[in-house]
């Protein structure tokens, strides 16, 4: 009988692991120290802003927010509520000629050509993706952390612990606005 029960418990245990893994539930998809993972649909979260980071990163980024971030931004929240979820997409900046060939003749009508020049050597349009990051604000789960979840994915696989350790004391500056960077412009 014993013996019946223990095998029926592996079993058991053996399955939920599989299916776990199965339906994308499993570890590899849950970012290390904090639990998180990709969240659905992020990507059709509402724009907070845009930013550009130079050398050595040469990074464009996009700041996504989800429906509570975008409402305590929009109200100026701070603290930001529990379930504010904020994103942050970077892909590596790129020149393009198609790009700087579409605007050169505008350009050197409104400029001339020498400025023209000098615009187009700073004009980047977003290349290869680099990753994607979140901020997951749940004052009681991430009480050590100042309340925030933090999470960084690499070709949607989570990153690395030693690269999630640098998450909050990077974000420990922005302590006075909920250990958040970016603003919101309206």
């Amino acid at each position: 009988m014993r013996r019946t029960v223990l095998v029926a418990c592996v079993a058991v245990a053996t399955l939920a692991a599989f299916l776990g893994q199965a339906s994308g539930e499993g570890d590899a998809d849950t970012a290390p120290i904090y639990g998180i993972k990709l969240p659905e649909g992020y990507r059709d979260w509402a724009l907070i802003s845009v930013a550009r980071v130079g050398t050595p990163l040469n990074d464009m980024r996009a700041k996504l927010g989800n429906d509570v971030a975008m409402r305590a931004y929009r109200k100026e929240t701070i603290p930001f509520p529990d379930g504010t979820i904020i994103a942050r997409l970077a892909w590596s900046q790129t020149t393009s000629e198609e790009n700087n060939g579409a605007v050169r003749g505008i350009l050197e009508r409104q400029f001339g050509p020498e400025v023209t020049q000098k615009i187009l050597a700073e004009s980047f349009v977003a290349g290869k993706p680099t990753n994607v990051q979140f901020m997951v604000k749940d004052s009681k789960k991430y009480a050590s952390t100042g309340g925030w979840g933090f999470a960084q994915f690499d070709n949607g696989k989570p990153a690395d612990e030693t690269v999630h350790k640098t998450c909050f004391p990077c974000h420990a500056p922005a302590k006075d606005r909920d250990f958040v960077f970016t603003r919101y412009s309206r």
